[in-house]
């Protein structure tokens, strides 16, 4: 299958900002209880306001605004990572954010990425061999990133979710 082109100009850093029902799709599926979230690639902040507005307190960096998630050590009350990475270093936020999470013994990483991405033989250690796998959130509609286009949108999308309170198989679930 190849990959039609979009008829936009890649966006720098894959600064694409997720919508707001994207957002909403995975609320439904956090543990539950009142988390310290990080979303650490924010960009304008239309996912923090988005999780904030399901009563969530959420801490929003970017790199634009001089935090390299990537470099960034673990904040003090950091109990999950939400994000949209940008795609170019999905493997590299995934590990990070791992990194980061599983020393607490609890809380969650959610990463918003292509439906297929855990169809990779190299990427087997974050998914069926990582512990705390525990849902990926297939969406059944696909995201929008241009509001002016007019073209259907090529790619399809789902989150993953690592929690690591989780025990058992990891769940496949529907959004909207």
């Amino acid at each position: 299958m190849s990959q039609r082109d979009s008829g936009y100009e890649r966006k720098e850093r894959d600064l694409y900002e997720t919508p707001e029902w994207v957002t909403f799709a995975l609320a439904p599926h956090l543990p539950s209880g009142q988390w310290g979230i990080w979303e650490p690639a924010a960009g304008s902040g239309k996912m923090v306001r988005a999780l904030q507005g399901r009563g969530h307190l959420v801490r929003g960096t970017d790199i634009e605004t001089g935090e390299d998630f990537l470099l960034s050590e673990k904040p003090s009350a950091l109990y999950a990572i939400v994000t949209n990475p940008p795609y170019a270093l999905a493997d590299e936020f995934i590990e990070h954010a791992l990194k980061l999470i599983e020393p607490q013994g609890y809380g969650f990483v959610a990463m918003l990425l292509r439906t297929d991405f855990d169809h990779a033989k190299t990427r087997r250690c974050y998914f069926a061999d990582h512990r705390a796998f525990a849902k990926k959130i297939v969406l059944t509609r696909r995201i929008k990133w241009f509001e002016d286009s007019a073209g259907s949108p090529s790619f399809n999308h789902a989150w993953f979710l690592w929690d690591f309170a989780h025990q058992g198989a990891p769940t496949l679930a529907y959004g909207p």
